[in-house]
């Protein structure tokens, strides 16, 4: 999953892109309002954390500007106000929660978690491929009855293809949306994780689920039969 977190203070924008990148997202971050907007204008994003106090353009208007536009990504507000209407403004310009400063972040990852959950209808609460079974909440995996302990970066990748299952995905499209906008390295990075993942929910199971198309990318299939 990536996250946008729109906070100019760099202390704590820094301390929200190493939690979240621990958690497994993919991190960017954006210090203004309009770099914010543009940022989330540019990417498909599967959440957005969004200050209120920002320079240029405030967290109101960046939500505000988004919704109007007809984009409804799921959006968890910071604020370092702590009165009713200061959050009732948030909530009626559009944001679907918000955290008051200062805050625990294992209460604003359990919060995004459970925006990320159910903010958008084609992120199913629990995926299902075959007997593979993925838990995003909950960041589990199961083949049949048989827990796998996955990686935050194996999670992720897993997640991404299972999102998508039965179509092709390209190493870029993999790399754009696990890794973030600091990540400079070899777009072959992502062949390391696929092997890993082979290695932990297929071949142990005589699965051949993550394919390889060749020239175009993988392919997460539900594959019942024995591995080729």
């Amino acid at each position: 999953m990536r996250i946008l977190v729109v906070e100019d203070d760099r202390r704590l924008a820094d301390l929200l892109h190493r939690g979240l990148v621990g958690e497994g997202y993919a991190v960017d971050v954006a210090h203004d309002g309009r770099q914010g907007l543009r940022m989330a204008r540019e990417n498909d994003y599967d959440a957005l954390v969004l200050d209120v106090m920002l320079p240029h353009l405030n967290g109101y208007g960046v939500c505000e500007r988004l919704r109007r536009e007809g984009t409804w990504v799921p959006v968890l507000m910071l604020t370092a106000m702590d009165g009713e209407y200061d959050q009732a403004e948030g909530l009626d310009i559009g944001a679907d929660d918000y955290v008051t400063k200062p805050f625990s972040f294992i209460a604003l990852a359990a919060r995004l978690r459970a925006l990320t959950r159910r903010g958008r209808p084609e992120r199913p609460a629990m995926m299902r491929i075959g007997d593979l079974e993925i838990d995003p909440a909950a960041r589990r995996c199961r083949r049949g009855t048989t827990e796998v302990v996955l990686t935050a970066r194996e999670f992720a990748v897993l997640e991404y293809l299972a999102r998508r299952s039965g179509q092709t995905i390209s190493k870029c499209e993999v790399l754009e949306h696990v890794w973030d906008d600091r990540f400079d390295g070899d777009v072959n990075l992502v062949e390391v994780y696929v092997s890993a993942l082979r290695r932990k929910i297929d071949t142990p199971f005589g699965r051949h689920s993550i394919r390889t198309v060749r020239g175009a990318g993988y392919r997460l299939d539900a594959a019942e039969g024995s591995l080729s």
